[in-house]
């Protein structure tokens, strides 16, 4: 009878379907809708049943695959587009690595890698030698599979802005230390079936390494600064970077290790040159997770073959015993590693969510391990054990999931409630009024402006941006009009490529300054970010008459910006402070502003002060902008100011903090400071500051 067994097991009557539809779809434009529809779907219909939608997408694809439904065919788009979508998951991983974090947990990474790995390595011996009957080296190899892990469940981590926590760190970095030594055991496990583990094969394995690690971080570094120097086309940034993540894999694969490691690596090497609140950062991040990564996720479904756990009760005990050992294993390493670093269980448990998933080092092995002869004629491994390793895959992704997105959720719980429990001079939004007005006129420095706003925003108060376009009110053409228009078009186009909002206006002033400062007034803003002033003349000032204006006419935050090369290529930030400025009113709040703008590009800021200044500056810092790479050195005077040209390269940044005159930070050698800029310190960026100098300063400040 045909319908005596349920649909999915009966194989005369999925023939008889298959047959009648033309399964599997062969088109490639039906399999991309289809794939677009399980995409679109799948996370809606499974968020209504607290389902991670990770897991839907991998269920989708046993639905569809050959092993479901037969409604596609695994073919060359879905291996070509999977590889992109781990490389993606890995490549995220790394760039959007704290590395200020990474130097300071990358010790305890990398106890949590040795424990990560050499539990599970331990847990695949005895279950593959003792309990499975396997020989040694397929035991090994069993071995190195379970202590290996992949970083499935990472987006659930981007989704809950959980990235920066130190357990989700720590997690990372064990899961490279985990992937590199399976890996090097898995070459040591081929050579010796090979007849090749000699010394010489060892030391030319070394040798690779080095080298490989040497082009990586010494040699691609100097080519991404020159690229991002000379191009700032969005396309041709996007397509670089992907270049340089699929080279950095592609080497990886030639030194004998897997394109995963190397796609983790190359996000470690650009996580310099890519801000987090950059365009180029939401566009991989969008690209990635909107198409790759599911794509990925399906293809791995695909793979999956439920059919044999029902028919075969061997391959049922094999499954179970390598769900069992992989799961406890990882569950005690995580265990272990959260008492060893005194971590919350929220913590360990994310930890043990993060590295529990086997996805695509462990299929890499196994494929290693079927080609792998112990004798001539005798395969290591059958093909029950690549069922049994792709049923795996498919429960520890799930298990992972779940684990990695109930921790988070918890976790993220427990920082509100830790962070409404403290007291209210730690709550870095409470007081802060920030709200950036930019006037844009020149369209050569808008995107300047425009990302040197977007980095010194605080991103937790969500507030937009305000750009404003003034109109000559004598000269009120159709093409003064469109020129306006172009101009905030622009800068619409570059706040939306980082997911900012912004507001627009467009004012028929007569003059210039006055307009500005009654937007700023009739806008309530904080700051006003304007572009340095182009001389027309040699008689020209360096300010400008529009500069000039708005330092005499306005008393709140003015930041003058001058980029000479793409923010992203900056290698240092240099601030000179002046004496008495910690009594200015807007202290804090320009402290603030540059540390945002240094975390966001993962740069070293050093503070040049007076003694009781930096003091203050550096206790700010500690306390509020902790994953900043912060350096200080003394400044007793301004007159060493003029030291600083000699110090400076030309991909430093140089900011200056002055004041306006009757502040009380304020002194006659600023008169001369424009000319001094002009003469000296042209070869560098710059940035000048002029805070807030309105009242006294107030001790609710600290807290902005």
């Amino acid at each position: 009878m045909i319908f005596s067994l349920p649909l999915w097991q009966n194989s005369t009557t999925l023939d008889l379907i298959t047959t009648y539809l033309h399964l599997p779809i062969t088109d490639p434009t039906w399999i991309f809708f289809l794939v677009l529809c399980i995409i679109l779907f799948a996370p809606m219909i499974l968020s209504k049943l607290h389902i991670p939608h990770l897991i839907g997408m991998i269920l989708a694809g046993v639905i569809v695959g050959e092993n479901g439904l037969n409604l596609l065919s695994r073919d060359a788009s879905f291996e070509l587009f999977g590889k992109v979508g781990i490389y993606f998951i890995m490549f995220l991983a790394g760039l959007e690595m704290d590395m200020q974090s990474l130097k300071e947990n990358r010790n305890r990474g990398g106890i949590f890698g040795a424990i990560t790995t050499f539990i599970p390595f331990a847990f695949g011996f005895v279950a593959g030698y003792y309990f499975l009957g396997y020989s040694i080296p397929a035991s090994l190899l069993l071995a190195c599979i379970l202590a290996s892990h992949t970083l499935v469940s990472y987006p659930i981590i981007g989704r809950y802005g959980m990235s920066k926590n130190p357990s989700v760190t720590i997690s990372v970095v064990a899961t490279m230390v985990a992937l590199l030594f399976s890996l090097v055991f898995l070459a040591g496990i081929a050579a010796v079936l090979k007849g090749a583990s000699t010394v010489w094969f060892w030391l030319w394995f070394v040798a690779k390494l080095g080298l490989y690690i040497a082009f990586l971080f010494v040699v691609v570094p100097k080519f991404i600064r020159i690229f991002f120097r000379k191009f700032s086309e969005p396309i041709l940034q996007f397509t670089f970077t992907l270049a340089i993540v699929f080279l950095a894999a592609a080497t990886a694969e030639m030194c004998g290790l897997e394109g995963i490691l190397g796609a983790f690596l190359s996000g470690l090497v650009l996580n310099r040159f890519v801000p987090k609140t950059s365009p180029l950062m939401n566009r991989l991040e969008f690209v990635g997770n909107a198409l790759f990564v599911p794509y990925f996720l399906i293809g791995v479904g695909m793979l999956i073959n439920v059919k044999p756990m029902f028919n075969d009760p061997k391959a049922f005990v094999v499954v179970l015993i390598m769900v069992v050992a992989g799961t406890l294993s990882k569950w005690i390493a995580a265990f272990v590693a959260q008492k060893c670093f005194n971590f919350t269980n929220n913590q360990g448990a994310l930890m043990f969510g993060l590295t529990e998933a086997h996805a695509a080092g462990a299929l890499a092995m196994v494929m290693v391990g079927l080609k792998l002869e112990t004798s001539p004629g005798e395969p290591l491994m059958d093909n029950a054990v690549l069922d049994g390793v792709v049923m795996m895959i498919l429960l520890s992704c799930i298990i992972s999931s779940f684990a990695t997105d109930q921790a988070a959720k918890r976790l993220k719980v427990e920082q509100k409630l830790n962070r409404k429990n403290d007291d209210e001079r730690r709550d870095s939004t409470a007081r802060d009024d920030e709200k950036m007005l930019i006037p844009i006129n020149e369209p050569s420095n808008i995107e300047t402006l425009m990302s040197a706003a977007i980095m010194m925003r605080n991103q937790k108060l969500r507030r937009g941006l305000i750009c404003l376009n003034m109109i000559n009110d004598s000269d009120v053409s159709k093409e003064a009009q469109a020129h306006s228009k172009d101009c905030l078009d622009m800068a619409i186009k570059v706040a939306a490529s980082a997911d900012v909002p912004v507001q627009t206006q467009t004012r028929l002033a007569v003059n210039f300054v006055t307009a500005s400062i009654h937007a700023m007034r009739e806008n309530d803003a904080s700051e006003m970010v304007i572009g340095l002033h182009r001389k027309r003349s040699a008689n020209d000032s360096f300010l400008g008459m529009f500069a000039q204006g708005l330092i005499e006419g306005m008393d709140r935050q003015l930041i003058i910006v001058n980029f000479k090369m793409p923010a992203n290529t900056i290698r240092k930030i240099v601030v000179a402070v002046p004496e008495k400025s910690e009594f200015e009113k807007g202290f804090y709040r320009w402290i603030n502003r540059i540390a945002r703008m240094a975390e966001d590009l993962g740069c070293m800021i050093e503070f040049r002060a007076p003694k009781i200044t930096e003091e203050l500056i550096q206790t700010y810092m500690q306390e509020r902008h902790k994953s900043a790479r912060a350096s200080y050195k003394v400044m007793e005077t301004w007159d060493e100011f003029h030291n600083l040209k000699d110090e400076l390269a030309f991909d430093h940044l140089l900011v200056v903090v002055t004041a306006r005159r009757g502040g009380i930070s304020f002194q006659k050698s600023f008169n001369k400071l424009p000319l001094i800029l002009q003469k000296d310190f042209t070869h560098c960026s710059l940035m000048l500051i002029y805070p807030d100098q309105e009242g006294v300063i107030e001790e609710s400040l600290f807290n902005m």
